[in-house]
């Protein structure tokens, strides 16, 4: 039986991930390492998906992610590690709506290491959110 490519650990010791889900490390043993971009709730014309709208938006950008990874040749399941940017427009109510949609993404199973960071804006206005990745393609 051959090495799995990736490994998911969440350590004892740490805060358990919770609803959040996420890996505290992901651990890439073989493969090739691809670094995705930030992703913005923007279509291939530029125009903003979603404006004013949360779950819009999350969805584009993990529908532009999906687009990233597949034209590497990998898929969702390879992503290790993402990195999330929250504009100060959002609602932290409105954060938790990310999981369902995330989620339909991405392997719950082995979930990426994550960081979800605030920040004073994001580039354009009328992004609510922004979402980079790491991924490791087998082959």
């Amino acid at each position: 039986m051959s090495k799995p490519s990736k490994e998911f650990i969440n350590p004892t010791g740490l805060i358990a991930p919770g609803p959040a889900l996420y890996s505290h490390v992901a651990k890439v043993v073989s493969g090739t390492i691809v670094y995705i971009s930030g992703q913005v709730p923007s279509d291939a014309s530029g125009k903003i998906i979603g404006e004013g709208d949360f779950e819009a938006q999350v969805e584009q950008v993990f529908a532009n992610l999906k687009i990233a990874v597949e034209a590497a040749g990998g898929a969702m399941a390879d992503i290790v590690k993402l990195n999330y940017f929250l504009s100060p427009e959002v609602d932290p109510a409105d954060v938790p709506k990310l999981r369902p949609i995330r989620d339909r993404y991405l392997n719950v199973a082995a979930p990426p290491a994550s960081t979800f960071v605030a920040v004073s804006r994001l580039m354009r206005p009328g992004w609510l959110i922004e979402i980079e990745a790491v991924a490791a393609i087998d082959g």
